[in-house]
């Protein structure tokens, strides 16, 4: 017999972690190869993760909720290997899936910490954020191992934490710091529980906040050209193609168009240097009941208008539906959102990290308008641009959108094919 691991797998390029959402399996269960062990949340998507081995599973090293960096273990899987020695318990070998801990956790009672002295990287994460000495948190997972549940419960009652070193003389406060109190429900009061999903939502949308200088501007398009065109042709083209032929498809197209010419507004930030992506995949946002999810249209520079739209129509489907794939979902180099799907007509969109932009698509609106002098009834709309201001400036960004306007404004019959 031979003891094999499964790691947390790279789901995505610009992924580093996962959360264990939920072990579909338990120790002693028989797994054949590419079954599913456990659903793994990332801040892209929820996946399953195959087993790479047809097995006993011998045991389970992450916990339900535990977040783990990409290539950490997460389970061991004994298997029939006639010419292998088994392997020594992952919890026994180094690398391990976790970092040691620190000497005072080391020197806590078995029954307060993981009889291991291990803690995942989270904990370890969390444990320095709030100054807290492990050996003072009980566990709650397996062989009263702690996990990041037990650490926020630990914050969130108050419980006294490991003073941090001061960089002054000054005297440290005797009383013991408390972490601000979480909102409480009141009579009458709602509560619903987040979701593993919204959690992810909530961390992406918090680094991006956190990370990126976000600078804003908006221009106002005369879409009254593609109005007349898509109108004109909508009822023919659900007829003959099965799906219909949305506004947001000219968008996408007529932004794709403009970063070909823009390239910087297609890059990211990396540290010492900015990284100008050679694909152009336009991330859209899709938004079902409970939760909004990104995926994207690869090469949508290299798709004509039909091909947009279909994929549109596919992902859309997919996502409501829950059947989004990891592949679905990676690789945006730029966002593009119909805001204007329900009404809105100006908005500041918080840019997809690491992407550098996110164009927002406001609703069509018919306004009066002077055109030599003369007023007209036109349908305008407005786009709002979103950029990392750390990549680009306000000259370059308005020049984008100049160009994105003047690629919506000429959208006529005559010199946009659909096909």
């Amino acid at each position: 017999m031979a003891l094999e691991k499964i790691t947390m797998p790279q789901l995505g390029e610009s992924v580093t972690e996962g959360t264990i959402s939920q072990w579909l399996v338990a120790p002693g269960d028989h797994v054949n190869k590419y079954d599913a062990l456990a659903e793994v949340l990332t801040d892209k998507v929820t996946a399953e993760i195959p087993s790479s081995f047809t097995g006993t599973v011998k045991e389970l090293i992450a916990e339900e909720d535990e977040t783990l960096e990409v290539g950490a273990v997460i389970c061991i899987l004994e298997t029939e290997g006639a010419d292998e020695q088994p392997a020594e318990p992952a919890k026994e070998e180094a690398p391990t899936p976790e970092a040691s801990a620190p000497e005072t956790a080391k020197k806590a009672p078995a029954k307060q910490s993981a009889p291991t002295g291990r803690f995942s990287p989270a904990v370890l994460t969390l444990a320095a954020e709030h100054n807290i000495d492990l050996g003072q948190v009980t566990g709650s997972g397996r062989d009263g191992r702690i996990t990041r549940k037990d650490v926020l419960a630990y914050v969130e009652n108050g419980a006294p934490v490991a003073a941090a070193p001061t960089k002054t003389a000054e005297p440290a406060s005797t009383a013991p710091q408390k972490p601000v109190p979480m909102p409480t429900s009141q009579v009458g009061d709602r509560e619903t529980p987040i979701d593993g999903i919204r959690k992810a939502i909530a961390k992406h949308m918090v680094t991006s906040k956190h990370e990126i200088p976000h600078a804003w501007m908006m221009v106002e398009a005369d879409a009254t050209g593609l109005v007349r065109y898509r109108d004109g042709l909508k009822n023919k083209f659900k007829a003959e193609e099965g799906y219909a032929l949305t506004y947001f498809a000219f968008f996408v197209k007529a932004v794709a168009q403009a970063l070909k010419e823009f390239p910087i507004l297609n890059s990211t930030w990396a540290g010492d240097k900015i990284i100008e992506r050679a694909d152009i995949n336009i991330s859209i946002a899709v938004a079902t009941d409970d939760h909004l999810f990104v995926p994207v249209i690869k090469h949508a520079d290299e798709k004509s208008i039909k091909g947009i739209a279909r994929e549109i129509n596919e992902l859309a489907a997919k996502a409501r539906a829950g059947k989004l794939t990891q592949d679905d979902m990676s690789g945006g180099t730029f966002t593009v959102n119909s805001t204007g799907s329900f009404g809105s007509v100006q908005s500041m969109g918080i840019i997809n990290h690491p992407q550098a932009a996110i164009l927002q698509v406001e609703s069509i609106v018919k306004r009066p308008v002077v055109i030599d002098d003369m007023i007209a009834i036109r349908n305008m709309v407005n786009l709002c641009l979103s950029i990392d201001h750390r990549i680009l400036d306000g000259l370059v960004a308005g020049r984008f959108l100049q160009k994105v306007k003047e690629n919506v404004e000429t959208i006529t019959k005559e010199n946009t094919p659909i096909y």
